[in-house]
């Protein structure tokens, strides 16, 4: 059974990475990867000194830090909420509406996001209630990260509290019991053994997500940026996609990708180091 898992990320995902020198060439495809003049680093100091590069790294950053700021303690907090609950059907009922925008296709989550922010849309009509003017609200570059990593928020939420309860059915409930024999309300015991109870499971999942901190799915942003929000909506991962995509500049995309990789591994390595000297929880 695991041989076809290894198997799986050997031909998929290690044998691919061969491809990666071609961000030290002068990729030409009908010559071929070895075939293609050696350039070295020049694809990187291109992109060092090209007019988007700022942009791009800083779009990249904030969206990152906007969703680990906002969208990380999310499932947490509704893990901790629905862990209060004792109704099993408005349990189970807030489970299945929270888990249900994770299985929409991403292609209707975006159009639903187009259609609402619209002038015209729902968002607009409400707002047009309390004296705001009706615009388009994904037009305008200042609100795009909002309604970007609100979405997130809003598509991952339910899904991304699934763990953090099965972490919490794994706390011994004689903690509740003693506690609560000592006088210790339920905001004592949430702080006292609620979150020490699944604080190795957020620092685990907190260090992976250290690790995709300069990454930002192209799929999504593509589905809703334009020309006026580039500015603040256009990442590493949607110039990427335009460069070597569409514009067939392959070296130069490939040595932007493999950037973006190793300052997410970074990033990884400091997080777990972090974690490690001042807790006993750590990937390795």
């Amino acid at each position: 059974m695991v041989s076809i898992v290894v198997a799986w990320y050997i031909i998929f995902a290690y044998i691919p990475m061969y491809g990666v020198i071609i961000a030290f060439k002068d990729f030409n495809p009908g010559r071929g990867i070895l075939n293609s003049p050696w350039v070295g680093l020049d694809n990187f100091k291109s992109f060092f000194i090209d007019p988007n590069f700022r942009r791009v790294i800083t779009n990249t950053f904030l969206i990152n830090i906007y969703d680990i700021l906002w969208g990380f303690p999310a499932p947490i907090i509704l893990a901790l909420l629905m862990n209060e609950v004792r109704s099993k059907i408005f349990k189970k009922t807030v489970q299945n509406l929270t888990y249900l925008p994770f299985f929409i296709s991403i292609v209707v989550v975006c159009g639903i996001i187009i259609d609402f922010t619209s002038t015209n849309g729902l968002i607009n009509q409400l707002l047009s209630h309390f004296g705001f003017e009706k615009t388009n609200l994904l037009a305008n570059k200042d609100l795009f990260r909002t309604i970007f990593v609100g979405s997130e928020i809003w598509q991952g939420i339910g899904w991304g509290s699934i763990i953090y309860l099965a972490a919490l059915t794994n706390i011994d409930q004689q903690q509740y019991e003693a506690a609560t024999i000592d006088g210790a309300g339920r905001w004592k015991q949430l702080l006292h053994i609620t979150l020490p109870g699944i604080s190795s499971t957020i620092i685990i999942l907190l260090i992976l997500r250290m690790g995709s901190i300069m990454s930002v799915g192209f799929e999504k942003i593509i589905l809703l940026y334009n020309p006026l929000t580039y500015d603040t909506a256009d990442v590493i991962s949607s110039y990427v996609y335009r460069r070597g995509l569409l514009n067939a500049d392959y070296s130069y995309s490939t040595a932007i990708g493999l950037l973006n990789s190793l300052i997410n591994f970074l990033f990884l390595i400091g997080a777990n180091w972090l974690s490690k000297k001042y807790s006993e929880n750590s990937l390795w």
